[in-house]
């Protein structure tokens, strides 16, 4: 049994932080996207110049965030809850609680999100898919592929967060040890 806690916790821990990396990635592409908007404004505004490419770095660099930054967003708990009974819950009510949501909700929809996408990716990868206007950025496949990372990242965290809560359930794991 202690080398099956052993497992996990080392599981748990390369899963968080994976994401952990991933969100810190993700961050600073946050302050690419905003300084690349002030920059479009500026040369809009005050240059009268543009390019339609500038305008659809910062759509794909927001797209990024949003689709590789939702793991970490959950990792963190920063992700909408309902919690109106949940926080009134004993520690390890919650964990039963979390586990049971990400094994019949979070698993399900990752499940979804990739069997539902993965053709639409695929033919766009088939096809080079690029910007439809004109002077746009070329890659839209590789954009549209952030929606099964996403959902990959997703998946990996949901496995984490099965471990961590059932460990936490069984009593196997201190909460002071919880991330």
């Amino acid at each position: 049994m202690s080398r099956l806690i052993t497992l996990s916790q080392y599981c748990i821990d390369i899963i968080n932080f994976i994401n952990e990396w991933m969100g810190k990635i993700i961050s600073w592409l946050t302050l690419a996207m905003v300084l690349l908007t002030f920059t479009i404004v500026v040369l809009r505004y005050f240059f009268d110049w543009g390019l339609v490419s500038m305008q659809e770095a910062v759509t794909y660099m927001h797209v990024i965030v949003f689709m590789l930054g939702a793991a970490y967003t959950l990792k963190h708990n920063g992700h909408v809850r309902v919690d109106i009974f949940y926080q009134s819950c004993h520690i390890r009510t919650r964990a039963w609680i979390d586990f049971f949501g990400t094994l019949l909700l979070l698993l399900p929809v990752t499940e979804f999100i990739i069997a539902s996408s993965w053709d639409y990716v695929k033919n766009s990868w088939e096809i080079h898919e690029s910007s439809m206007n004109s002077g746009g950025l070329e890659g839209v496949y590789l954009l549209k592929s952030t929606i099964i990372i996403m959902a990959g990242l997703l998946r990996l965290q949901a496995i984490a967060m099965l471990l961590e809560n059932l460990l936490i359930a069984l009593n196997l794991k201190s909460v002071q040890e919880r991330i």
